[in-house]
């Protein structure tokens, strides 16, 4: 290793002047919050709730989902308990999924407000504890309960980002309508040659 990079073990590395660590993470999350819910403009009721994968994904059931997991890492564990109370969480249901699906009584307005709400819920919460308050995660193993708002932070951002990318594969299987850049990389025959030179890469491997 050169001099130049050195050992850097016990080194503190000065963050870039002016960085707002908060502030972009919160960005992040917004900007991965938007995504999940542009996906579901367009498209009907009953392609919001269909399930498109053999586990069930569907597009209002992230929605719900999201909505439970601010609600609970962002309210809940920080001592800060929302006074919306979810019937799944307060009855145990969540743990069989029942966060996952949209039933006939949950409108697409409503889930949608829902979500929302827990948006505003959790950006009480970081703005009023910055990232080091502390954080109690009862459903976590004893050794990793107590941890920090800034934690919880980064893991809501990680989940909401993760069922972003689910939100945009399930709305592609419905309408064939990919990301917000889908257009801009091409239209409607360039995707088809594209989709042929990918399947025609693969088939090369097909009786290996």
């Amino acid at each position: 290793m050169s001099a130049a990079h050195g050992n850097l073990r016990g080194v503190t590395q000065e963050r870039p002047a002016g960085l707002d660590v908060p502030g972009e993470l919160h960005r992040y999350l917004q900007e991965a919050r938007d995504r999940v819910l542009f996906r579901l403009d367009g498209i009907s009721d009953y392609d919001i709730r269909r399930p498109l994968t053999p586990t069930a994904t569907n597009l209002l059931g992230l929605v719900k989902h999201l909505a439970s997991i601010e609600f609970g890492y962002l309210g809940d564990c920080l001592g800060r308990p929302s006074p919306t109370r979810l019937p799944w969480v307060e009855d145990g249901s969540i743990w069989d999924s029942a966060d996952m699906w949209a039933t006939p009584h949950e409108s697409r307005a409503d889930l949608i407000r829902l979500y929302q709400s827990a948006w505003r819920h959790s950006d009480e919460s970081i703005s009023q504890l910055g990232l080091t308050a502390p954080a109690h995660v009862s459903w976590w193993p004893d050794q990793r309960r107590d941890t920090t708002s800034g934690a919880l932070l980064i893991r809501v951002l990680a989940e909401t980002a993760q069922h972003a990318g689910h939100a945009d594969i399930v709305r592609e299987l419905i309408d064939g309508q990919a990301g917000q850049d889908h257009h801009d990389a091409g239209d409607s025959q360039w995707w088809a040659s594209y989709l042929t030179r990918v399947q025609l890469a693969a088939d090369t491997f097909q009786h290996h």
